[in-house]
């Protein structure tokens, strides 16, 4: 069985408590939306883990663990993460994946992000946090963005140079300082020995997953901030009694 938890507000529901009380029962955790903006602190026992990108079952052994289309994420910041969570003593290689298709917030995302809200006048600055995020949703859906597989072409450095001389022209054009290509391209080299073991095709890894093809009682979980898909429409009885059943763990998940 799959099942869907969405947050209707703005981030702040709670959704990490009631994640970790479903992530017991699922195989497949699979976050497909969002950016590294977006966090969960889990504690358990005395022990407090705050994750912003990989998916909050990775706490949990023999879970699986997706990164998918959706999601905008830093190469930067979830190499810092993968390790973190290794540090912590959890085995990532052979149950995390990134979906090939998950669009990166790349060095100069950044700089586009703080450059536009400097020449944004008083009154009509949208209060941006600079990590890039907007700018990476633009670049995807304007076509012209980086997908986490273009780690895995061997001109995926050249695209780099490419794309930095694209974005100097723009940030010329705020009143900003141009990135050095050559400074860019050396800093992204090591980064893809760092994430091409786990990059892969996620549509087909899931939809293969022995947990996920398995008789009606396995679930498997998808999540923006991780949101748990369902092919069955809960009761609203049945919603607060999942969401009951969370909160009295508290405070196992904050």
């Amino acid at each position: 069985m799959n099942t869907v938890l969405v947050g209707a507000q703005w981030g702040d529901e709670g959704k990490g408590k009631v994640i970790d009380f479903l992530t017991e029962e699922a195989d497949v955790v699979v976050r497909f939306q969002g950016g590294s903006n977006a966090g969960h602190t889990v504690v358990v026992g005395d022990k407090k883990y705050v994750l912003h990108l990989v998916p909050s079952g990775v706490l949990h052994d023999g879970k699986n663990c997706v990164i998918g289309n959706g999601v905008v994420m830093d190469p930067f910041d979830l190499v810092k993460e993968i390790e973190q969570v290794e540090s912590w003593g959890f085995e990532l290689k052979g149950r995390f994946r990134i979906s090939e298709r998950a669009q990166m917030v790349m060095q100069w995302h950044r700089a586009l992000d703080r450059a536009e809200e400097a020449v944004r006048p008083d009154g009509q600055k949208i209060g941006t946090t600079g990590r890039g995020i907007g700018p990476a949703y633009a670049a995807k859906v304007g076509r012209y963005g980086m997908r986490v597989g273009d780690i895995l072409r061997p001109d995926f450095l050249d695209l780099v140079r490419a794309q930095v001389e694209d974005a100097n022209i723009k940030l010329k054009a705020l009143g900003a300082h141009a990135l050095d290509a050559d400074e860019m391209v050396k800093l992204y080299a090591p980064m893809v020995q760092a994430l091409m073991p786990y990059v892969t095709d996620t549509r087909v890894s899931t939809q293969r997953s022995p947990y996920c093809s398995r008789a009606p009682r396995r679930r498997c979980s998808t999540s923006t901030s991780e949101r748990i898909l369902s092919s069955r429409r809960p009761t609203p009885r049945q919603v607060v009694h999942v969401l009951e059943a969370a909160f009295r763990r508290a405070p196992s998940t904050v």
